[in-house]
């Protein structure tokens, strides 16, 4: 029988729990509409969390791979008239290759060296959406088709929750599963000592490209499932502000804890939501929760909190 006491597999019963309740307090559609951007932002987490909180490597551009994912599927759905589900799957297959070019030159590089280069990426994506008009629409932005799913428009908050609903826990247990994997091993040697593992016969190279891939890919997935949720793309969404909130986020959460990156794109969106009523304090509130926060949470919040129970337990 499985065993549901452990902490991970408890974790994701109680995700799933959390989704399927959720709805009984979100009383309008504004409130399921911040849910679905709990959800894309958090699909994102958990791939950056891969790459950052359990392979050491820093990365400032995912902005880019998210923009590339809702521009990809819109110009595809758009311009060219493939049916919506094909230019999705189509464009997260394009950024998987990719991020496969650039990760092995990029990934070579180490601390300071590989956020500059990650971020020279993100910009050099943000400037080509921005300034492509004939393809992107520019600043503009463009309108993008909808999704549909058997043959019918996939249209409504109340639909759309489910489907990222669902579609976040799966990328969480796909997250747990790698991580208790031995491609989850090599991936926390590489965080301890990139020499070591080597030694112990790990292919870091490999390592280090494959997690890339497949956190640039989980980003490209939620740019592109944001821009047939929204109906409306504007650059914003690949700059270097929005890659900086993505790892925020994740580091809010708590790096190297999968929960803590849900937890940490749940807070990190919907604080923002909350704090309105403070008008123009509302920027100056919300720093002083990251600062406490972050002071008294240092690793993040979701794996402070379980040291902090561990130690009381005891």
């Amino acid at each position: 029988m499985m065993n549901w006491m452990t902490p991970r597999r408890g974790g994701l019963a109680l995700l799933l729990a959390l989704v399927l309740a959720l709805p009984l307090l979100l009383v309008n559609n504004y409130w399921y509409e911040v849910a679905i951007q709990i959800a894309l932002n958090a699909i994102v987490c958990v791939g950056l969390n891969l790459l950052i909180g359990y392979a050491g490597q820093i990365s400032l551009g995912h902005a880019g791979f998210f923009g590339i994912g809702a521009y990809g599927t819109a110009i595809l759905s758009s311009r060219y008239g493939l049916p919506p589900t094909l230019a999705l799957l189509l464009t997260n297959l394009g950024v998987g290759l990719l991020a496969l070019l650039v990760g092995r030159p990029i990934l070579r590089l180490k601390g300071n060296y590989l956020a500059m280069a990650t971020l020279g990426m993100g910009v050099i994506i943000s400037i080509i959406i921005g300034t492509e008009d004939e393809f992107t629409g520019g600043p503009d932005g463009m309108s993008v088709p909808p999704l549909s799913l058997l043959g019918q428009p996939l249209a409504g908050e109340h639909l759309w929750y489910w489907l990222m609903a669902f579609t976040l826990v799966a990328i969480v247990a796909l997250a747990l599963n790698l991580i208790e994997s031995p491609i989850g091993r090599a991936l926390r040697a590489l965080n301890g000592s990139e020499v070591g593992a080597r030694v112990c016969g790990i292919d870091a190279t490999r390592a280090k490209v494959g997690i890339f891939v497949l956190s640039a890919v989980f980003a490209s997935f939620a740019g592109s499932l944001m821009a047939h949720y929204s109906g409306f793309i504007t650059p914003g969404k690949a700059s270097f502000f929005h890659s900086i909130e993505l790892v925020a986020m994740v580091v809010f959460g708590g790096m190297s804890s999968t929960f803590g990156a849900v937890i940490g794109a749940a807070a990190l969106t919907l604080l923002p939501q909350l704090l309105t009523v403070l008008k123009d304090y509302e920027m100056v509130v919300f720093g002083a929760i990251m600062m406490v926060t972050m002071i008294f949470f240092p690793r993040g919040f979701l794996p402070s909190l379980m040291l902090l129970l561990a130690r009381m337990r005891k």
